[in-house]
């Protein structure tokens, strides 16, 4: 049986989705962009290590919502605008996933919701 996963702690849903979805061990979770949960406003317009972080920290809420951590992340998604930053974003994901290192895609977009610079989805097994 699936189970939804709602936390204040990430930016609430802008659309027709869940935070996250947890179906026996594994723990999907929905596109992350930078949204500060507690203003629900975008970090647009700052740095985009800031904006990689943010994302990753609400990865982060929802996941800690499922009972699970980053170290249980088998696999990210980073969908990027301008892929001139790929080395920027990457920094900023490094110094969150330290021991760990997913398995990962990395896509430039021509456009991401609200117009953000980046956006992490993330897939964990507990």
């Amino acid at each position: 049986m699936n189970s939804v996963i709602q936390t204040n702690n990430a930016p609430a849903a802008v659309g027709p989705y869940s935070q996250g979805i947890k179906a026996g061990n594994t723990i999907y979770v929905s596109g992350q962009l930078a949204f500060n949960p507690a203003t629900g406003e975008l970090y647009k317009g700052t740095d985009i290590k800031e904006e990689t972080r943010r994302c990753l920290m609400n990865v982060k809420a929802i996941l800690e919502a499922a009972g699970a951590s980053l170290q249980d992340v088998v696999k990210c998604c980073v969908y990027i605008k301008d892929m001139n930053q790929f080395g920027l974003i990457n920094e900023a994901y490094a110094e969150v996933f330290q021991d760990t290192k997913p398995a990962r895609v990395c896509i430039e977009v021509a456009r991401l919701p609200k117009d953000g610079n980046v956006e992490i989805d993330a897939i964990a097994v507990v």
